[in-house]
C-alpha cells in the first residue's frame, strides 16, 4: 500500500478574515482568536480528503492527533494511522517539523500537508526536499508553489500521484516562499526564497508562485484607476481590495492606502482603512456596493489569496454582479492564457463567481477572462 501523511496546522488562515494578514506568533493568534476569528483548516481539509476516500483501499494514512490530522480524516468515514503526540488546541511549528520527521523515518511516498507559507517553511526545514509533499491551501499568504490551486485540487492530486494507474503526474521542485508578517502589517512587502520542495504536478492543478508588478507599469496603472474613478457612482460604497493595482486607485483620489489591507471609499472620500469582514459586513449592510480586485501576478487568483478579509459572505452581500476586476495587460500575459482563479471556502460562491469576468486593463479598455474554482 502507499502512504500518504497528513499535517494539519489547524491555526493556518485564522488572521484572514480579521484583517492580521497572517497568524504566525502566539501574540497575533491571540488577537485574531479576540478578534472571533475562528478556524478555517478543518472544512478544507476535509474537502480534499473527499478526493482520496475512491482509493482508501489503496492507501494508508498516517497522521497526527486531534486537529492536526485525525478529525479531519474521520471526518471522511477515514481509519488513520496516528502517531506522535500532541496537546489539543496547543499545536505549535515544532509539531509540524516533528511530524514531518517522523513520516519521512517511516517511508511516506506523499506528505500532504494544510497551511501557509510558515508551513510550508517548517515543511521544508523538516525534510528539504526529500519527500514528496503538496500542500491544501488554508493560509492567509501563500506565495510558494507548492499548493494547489484549491482544496479539492489538492485531494485530485493526491489521489492522481498515488494510484499507480495515473502515468502523467511527473515531480517537479516547487519554491518555498515567505514573507516577514511584522513588515507585512506595516504596509511593507519583504518576501524571500527559502528552498524548494519536491512536489507532483499537473497543470491548473498546482499554483504558481506569486509575481510582483512589473517596472514601467505606472502609466498602465494611471489609465485602470482612472477608468475606474470616473465610472465611481454617488452613493454607492467601494471596497477596494489589496495590491499595487488598486493602490493606483486610492493614490489618484488623493487618499490614504492600506496596501496589504482593504479600504473603502464612499463619494470619493474615504470611509474606512485597514477593514476585517466583520466590518465590512457593517458597511454593507442596507447599502449598495462594489468590490474592486486586482489579478494575483502569474497565480491569477482574484479571491482567496490575500484578501480573505472580502469572504463569502462579504462577496454574497455585494452581488457578484458588482465586482470589478482590474488588471494591466502585463499582469494578464503572466498567466500564460490559464484562467482566473476563485477560493473562497464556499463552494456555493466559487460556482458564483466561476464563468467570464470583464477585466478593466486601461482607460476604456477591457478584456474578459474566464474563471475558474
Amino acid at each position: 500500500m502507499k502512504k500518504l501523511g497528513l499535517i494539519v496546522n489547524p491555526i493556518a488562515g485564522m488572521g484572514g478574515r480579521v484583517g492580521l494578514k497572517g497568524s504566525d506568533g502566539r501574540e497575533i493568534l491571540e488577537r485574531a482568536r479576540a478578534l472571533g476569528a475562528q478556524p478555517e483548516a478543518l472544512a478544507r481539509v476535509v474537502r480534499a480528503l473527499e478526493s482520496v476516500v475512491p482509493i482508501r483501499d489503496l492507501v494508508e494514512i498516517i497522521t497526527y492527533p486531534y486537529d492536526m490530522g485525525e478529525q479531519e480524516a474521520l471526518a471522511c468515514g477515514l481509519s488513520p494511522k496516528i502517531i506522535g503526540s500532541v496537546r489539543p488546541g496547543e499545536t505549535t511549528a515544532d509539531d509540524t517539523r516533528k511530524a514531518a520527521k517522523e513520516m519521512e523515518a517511516l517511508g511516506i511516498d506523499l506528505i500532504l500537508f494544510a497551511g501557509g507559507d510558515g508551513t510550508a517553511r517548517d515543511i521544508f526545514t523538516a525534510v528539504g526536499d526529500k519527500v514528496p509533499v503538496l500542500g491544501i491551501p488554508t493560509g492567509v499568504k501563500m506565495h510558494s508553489a507548492v499548493y494547489a490551486t484549491s482544496p479539492r485540487n489538492a485531494g485530485e492530486l493526491a489521489r492522481l500521484f498515488l494510484d499507480e494507474k495515473s502515468l502523467d503526474i511527473r515531480l517537479t521542485e516547487g519554491e518555498v516562499m515567505d514573507i516577514d508578517e511584522a513588515s507585512f502589517r506595516k504596509n511593507q512587502l519583504t518576501a524571500r526564497l527559502y528552498g524548494y520542495l519536491k512536489i507532483p504536478f499537473k497543470k491548473r492543478l498546482i499554483q504558481c508562485p506569486k509575481d510582483g508588478s512589473c517596472a514601467g507599469e505606472q502609466e498602465a496603472l494611471n489609465a485602470i484607476a482612472a477608468d475606474v474613478i470616473n465610472n465611481m457612482e454617488r452613493g454607492c460604497l467601494y471596497i477596494i481590495g489589496t495590491g499595487t493595482t488598486t493602490r493606483a486607485i486610492m493614490e489618484k483620489l488623493e487618499l490614504p492606502n492600506t496596501l496589504l489591507g482593504v479600504d473603502a471609499v464612499y463619494d470619493r472620500r474615504l470611509a474606512g482603512t485597514d477593514l476585517n469582514e466583520s466590518r465590512l459586513l457593517e458597511m454593507i449592510r442596507g447599502r449598495k456596493a462594489k468590490i474592486v480586485v486586482s489579478i494575483i501576478g502569474r497565480q491569477g487568483y482574484i479571491f482567496g489569496r490575500g484578501n480573505q478579509q472580502i469572504s463569502a459572505r462579504v462577496i454574497k452581500g455585494v452581488g457578484g454582479e458588482n465586482i470589478i476586476v482590474i488588471a494591466t495587460m502585463e499582469k494578464i500575459l503572466t498567466l500564460g492564457g490559464d484562467p482566473l482563479l476563485v477560493d473562497t471556502g464556499e463552494i456555493e460562491v466559487d460556482q458564483m463567481l466561476t464563468g467570464y469576468a470583464t477585466v478593466v486593463t486601461g482607460l476604456g479598455e477591457k478584456t474578459v477572462l474566464k474563471v475558474e474554482s
